[in-house]
């Protein structure tokens, strides 16, 4: 059989030969590992074993054979008859099973995936303190129906596209088509379509062939594990991208204050949400300038700090063999080194590690003379900052571009980390995100787009989707000017 010679002597390969309606020879077959066994046997079976009965008496040609089962037998709500070699194969090993009947060109593809899953359950790397507390799986499908739980509107699509050559992995983009803006849509798909490699196994593979700059520190593209954040990036007019097998979907376009931005800002009264992102965006820069700042005023100008805190940072770097730049670097590293392997060890010991690693080796690093106390703190200061940044792939790179600005204080003092953060920014200007200015909304300045950016606006005043999306459907808010508070419950007298 060309079937058999295809897939090869797998042992998970099942053909099934029978005799439908004790007429016609037919074989069925599919993968044991991929499929609902009980559904087969139920649902294929049984059916095709005798004729329903309002055609007992009537006589099926073979020519009408595949219509009479595919509407008037099988239980099977998703069938399909194709004709093409390939197309069998393809889903056959995709979990289909496939029908063929002897004396019929083609076959009958028969939808009995079922492939183990893992459940719904709170993100692991977006926790929220207020709002929903699912989040997406390994599977395509389950992914989809969270987000279609959340979208009920009609005009709300889904276009999978299959990319690479051995996995053939649904790639599915998600998008609202009265309000997306189809030059974006278009080169969306332009950019998957031109995607050639032998397999996918994660979003990641396809952030990295879509971004516009692969060079740049900085993601172009974000990513997200919550439902509930993607389908906020569909109703601005984004267009989400989801991967069979990965619990990440990807946000296009992405803006540099999207990476600071969480869900919690939006739950709670704008006055608390704007204090805690104005917080959160303050620790990020401070996270990225502080250790070079700090070296830079020590090496280069001391005297702008007080008499007694320069004498006290004098008598604690009093026995450090080395430079302040040196080390700085060099416990900059070690903290570097602990945190990845805090991050790749087992959950149960991870945390006593953390713990072990800052207050044990911080605190022999200083008895020996390996560092002062100062530079510690200073280090320690600067990784709490940077947990403050929600997205792990722009924190990333804030802890990456650390070390360059380190060593411009160490070598030029506050000139060098000055230059160093002019060309920093002059970078973030020339960025951008399938068109997108990457520093949007600051530049090009947009008003609507400054009410949610370093403070977070009330939600009555995003009366406009953001402008740099261009949307099809400008208008996000129905409701005109601000809620004034009227007297519910009063009471003439007191106490009544």
């Amino acid at each position: 059989m060309i079937v058999r010679s295809c897939l090869g002597d797998s042992d998970d390969i099942e053909i099934r030969h029978l005799h439908i309606f004790n007429e016609f020879q037919g074989v069925i077959i599919y993968y044991t590992t991929l499929v609902d066994t009980l559904s087969i046997y139920r649902d294929i079976h049984k059916p095709l074993m005798y004729k329903p009965r309002h055609l007992e008496d009537k006589s099926i040609h073979l020519d009408n054979l595949m219509d009479t089962l595919m509407n008037e037998t099988l239980y099977i709500s998703e069938t399909a008859r194709v004709s093409d070699g390939a197309d069998i194969l393809d889903a056959i090993t995709e979990g289909s099973t496939v029908l063929l009947i002897d004396g019929i060109p083609g076959g009958l593809v028969l939808d009995t995936r079922q492939i183990e899953k893992r459940g719904i359950e709170q993100p692991q790397t977006e926790h929220s303190i207020r709002g929903p507390k699912d989040g997406f799986i390994e599977v395509l499908d389950s992914n989809i129906s969270l987000l279609r739980a959340r979208i009920k509107v009609g005009d709300f699509r889904i276009k999978i596209v299959r990319i690479g050559k051995r996995t053939k992995t649904r790639v599915a983009l998600c998008y609202i088509e009265s309000m997306a803006n189809p030059k974006l849509l278009k080169e969306a798909e332009k950019r998957l379509s031109k995607i050639d490699i032998d397999g996918i196994l994660d979003s990641g593979y396809i952030e990295q062939f879509i971004e516009d700059h692969p060079y740049s520190p900085f993601p172009q593209v974000q990513n997200t594990e919550r439902p509930d954040k993607a389908t906020a990036s569909i109703l601005e007019g984004r267009v989400i991208i989801m991967v069979d097998g990965s619990p990440f979907s990807l946000i296009i376009p992405a803006v540099f204050n999207q990476f600071y931005q969480v869900t919690d800002d939006y739950s709670e009264r704008f006055i608390m949400g704007s204090l805690v992102r104005f917080i959160r965006l303050l620790a990020i820069v401070f996270s990225l300038i502080f250790p070079a700042l700090y070296v830079s005023i020590i090496s280069f100008n001391p005297e702008m700090i007080p008499t007694d805190f320069a004498v006290a940072v004098a008598g604690g770097r009093a026995g450090v063999p080395f430079p302040a730049v040196v080390e700085v670097l060099l416990i900059e590293v070690s903290m570097e080194v602990l945190r990845e392997a805090t991050l790749r060890l087992p959950q149960q010991i991870g945390g006593a590690l953390s713990i072990v690693g800052v207050l044990v080796v911080g605190e022999a690093a200083v008895g020996a003379g390996f560092a002062s106390p100062i530079t510690v703190v200073v280090i320690a200061l600067t990784t709490i900052g940077s947990f403050a940044t929600p997205a792990y792939n722009a924190a990333i790179s804030i802890r990456m571009l650390r070390f360059p600005l380190l060593i411009a204080g160490g070598m030029f003092g506050l000139y060098g980390l000055m230059i160093g953060l002019i060309i920093i920014m002059n970078h973030l200007l020339f960025l951008d995100s399938f068109g997108v200015p990457y520093m949007n909304p600051v530049t090009p300045v947009s008003k609507q787009g400054l009410k949610d950016s370093l403070i977070r606006g009330p939600l009555w005043s995003f009366k406009k989707r953001p402008s740099h999306l261009h949307t099809l459907d400008d208008d996000r808010l129905g409701y005109e000017g601000v809620p004034k508070a009227e007297p519910v419950l009063q009471s003439n007298k007191q106490g009544e």
